[in-house]
């Protein structure tokens, strides 16, 4: 794949394309497939928003939106973790320029992976800090490079939270990722016990959230956490496009068939109903529309750099949380309707069905705690 010649959002397609083909098995196998994930790299998604000084793209989130709901027509759990490939490089790039150079010290296509609950534990020692820690859900780790942990330290008698980057060779690897929905991510658990992370590596918590990185000016790297929720909610929104295309390729043959069909001759017979069909097609197709425009909003917002408000921070978040939340009733009206035949493991609509409500179960997606940030920012109390 010649990145020359192509932007992220069509190489996307491709990567689609193969995510597609094997989705069946990286469900089974609760990894994707390792040609997928080398097809993700291709593609430009790690490299998204690593600095330019390093030889990444400094991109764009509306661009970045579009590619990964192309991805996620193909397969939920590819988009999601070609998403955070991207998002988690551009939490990256707010270490020091030392930790950069050690980040990036092979090209810009290291795959990084995060956690972001502060549940390890960081002691401060001459030059950096000693982490211990044990994190759940960690997903693509299997492929990962490196690592974004957060862990509690001390400073100056005061508990921080911290992100520590550390190289695969620090950690391992737990099989714990069991999930009925987004199986294919691998979100497994990792453990890191006692290994020496340098100051260059490590960044606040609160500066990674409030998007002050130090050695970057570029826009996209100042840009508040909360403002950047679309990389959980853009995959949803191509589950529910993946969803909707496999519903009508399957019940498209049924409408032909029944309309050749003669009329009950019993009374009491259930009759087949087009209009049905019509209605469930159109009121998806626009709820679709609303969502993704909604989570656009919220790339162009993103992308307006370091001016973003608070309150455009929130109303961001506020999207992506009432965005996903029309995606998933997209999919449950046609997981519903799709039939009993409809509902096999064969078709894909019922894995798309699966991710879609997984996805709505992150903490970031919360309609509540969304709509309570946007409030306080609405309603002066």
């Amino acid at each position: 794949m010649d990145l020359t010649s192509t932007t992220l959002s069509s190489a996307a397609r491709e990567v689609a394309e193969a995510a597609a083909r094997s989705a069946a098995a990286a469900e089974a196998n609760r990894r994707l497939d390792p040609d997928v994930v080398k097809s993700v790299v291709a593609a430009g998604f790690p490299r998204h928003f690593v600095p330019a000084d390093r030889g990444g793209s400094v991109g764009t989130f509306l661009e970045l939106n579009r590619a990964v709901s192309a991805v996620g027509e193909g397969c939920t759990a590819t988009a999601w973790c070609a998403s955070l490939a991207a998002h988690v490089s551009r939490m990256a790039a707010h270490l020091p320029a030392e930790g950069h150079r050690e980040v990036w010290a092979d090209g810009p296509d290291a795959f990084l992976v995060a956690a972001l609950t502060p549940i390890g534990r960081a002691e401060p020692v001459p030059g950096g800090y000693r982490l211990t820690g044990t994190w759940p859900f960690v997903s693509a780790i299997d492929y990962a490079d490196w690592a974004l942990l957060a862990a509690m330290t001390d400073r100056d008698g005061r508990p921080e939270p911290r992100m520590f980057a550390v190289p695969r060779t620090a950690w391992r690897t737990v099989d714990t990722w069991e999930n009925v929905g987004m199986a294919a991510t691998g979100s497994n658990t990792v453990i890191v016990e006692d290994v020496v992370v340098p100051a260059a590596r490590t960044v606040s918590r609160d500066d990674l959230f409030t998007g002050r990185a130090p050695a970057s000016d570029a826009p996209c790297h100042a840009i508040p956490m909360q403002a950047t929720t679309m990389m959980f909610a853009t995959p949803a929104l191509g589950a529910a496009k993946g969803a909707l295309k496999a519903w009508a390729g399957y019940v498209t043959p049924k409408i032909r068939a029944a309309a050749q069909q003669p009329k009950p001759a019993l009374a009491g017979m259930p009759t087949f109903h087009r209009t049905s069909y019509d209605v469930i097609l159109t009121r998806s197709a626009t709820e679709i529309d609303a969502a993704e425009m909604l989570l656009e909003r919220a790339a162009a917002t993103a992308d307006s750099g370091p001016g973003i408000t608070p309150l455009d921070t929130m109303r961001s978040w506020r999207d992506c949380a009432m965005a996903t939340d029309i995606l998933v009733g997209v999919v449950n009206r046609l997981f519903r309707s799709v039939g009993t035949t409809g509902q096999a493991t064969s078709n894909p609509v019922q894995r798309f069905w699966r991710d879609a409500n997984s996805i709505a179960g992150h903490q970031g997606l919360q309609v509540e705690s969304a709509a309570t940030a946007y409030a306080h920012q609405v309603i002066e109390i």
